[in-house]
């Protein structure tokens, strides 16, 4: 199957429920994190770019939320970002949540955003074009729960998973093989883990955020492209 992303780039209609595990709880630090860690405080430069139906190189789809933007590729860190909502402020004061659902590749350097151009405009006037900034990490109060897609092309023998609408970024994720052995599976540039093999396609999911919270997933049938709804959703720190 191809697993070639478009360039540059909000789910489906929920399914019914999936079967889903007891999380377990985390704890207050983040010991998974790595260039994107809560608390601290980032530096850069604000920019904006048409953002289109809203899908981008997380592969989450179109969507009609504005408030996004496209991570810098140094901390995008493989698709790590994806799905973190961050804190932007600009010097006058001003300032937005948005979410990453995108990459803004080289030469946007370390610590630049993206934004959509909603988003900008929340901190200054479009015609200011590039802004300076700071921004950090939250992780919100939300009702969603998280959702879980298989790629196009899955299968019991190829299987590229990702998860979708989860509070924190995540860390990994990983597959219960026929033997009952998880299996941690490599993470793309796309936002998908791939199981090139397709050891534990269709078995168990295990997700686990930067906090070190893990939550398990059963049942969870392998519909490529369906987005299948959990009861799960990490902890708020």
């Amino acid at each position: 199957p191809s697993t070639t992303p478009p360039p540059r780039k909000s789910t489906a209609p929920a399914d019914s429920a999936a079967k889903s595990t007891t999380p377990q709880r985390a704890s207050g630090s983040a010991p998974l994190a790595d260039r994107i860690r809560p608390g601290t405080s980032y530096e850069g430069v604000a920019t904006f770019y048409d953002t289109g139906n809203g899908d981008g190189a997380c592969l989450y789809g179109p969507t009609d939320d504005v408030m996004t933007a496209a991570m810098n590729h140094t901390d995008y860190e493989t698709s790590k970002a994806c799905g973190a909502h961050v804190l932007v402020r600009a010097a006058n004061g001003a300032s937005v949540t948005v979410r990453i659902t995108n990459e803004c590749p080289l030469p946007c350097a370390p610590g630049q955003l993206d934004l959509s151009p909603q988003a900008f405009a929340e901190l200054a006037a479009p015609s200011a074009g590039r802004i300076a900034v700071t921004w950090s990490l939250l992780s919100p109060d939300t009702s969603d729960r998280i959702a879980i897609r298989y790629k196009t092309g899955s299968s019991v023998h190829w299987c590229g998973i990702q998860a979708l609408n989860h509070r924190n970024p995540l860390a990994r994720l990983e597959v219960r093989d026929a033997a009952g052995t998880w299996r941690q599976l490599p993470r793309t540039a796309y936002n998908y883990f791939l199981s090139e093999q397709g050891s534990g396609c269709g078995g168990a999911i295990r997700i686990t955020d930067i906090y070190g919270e893990t939550l398990t997933v059963e049942g969870m049938s392998i519909r490529p492209d369906a987005v299948q709804p959990t009861r799960l959703q990490f902890a708020q720190h």
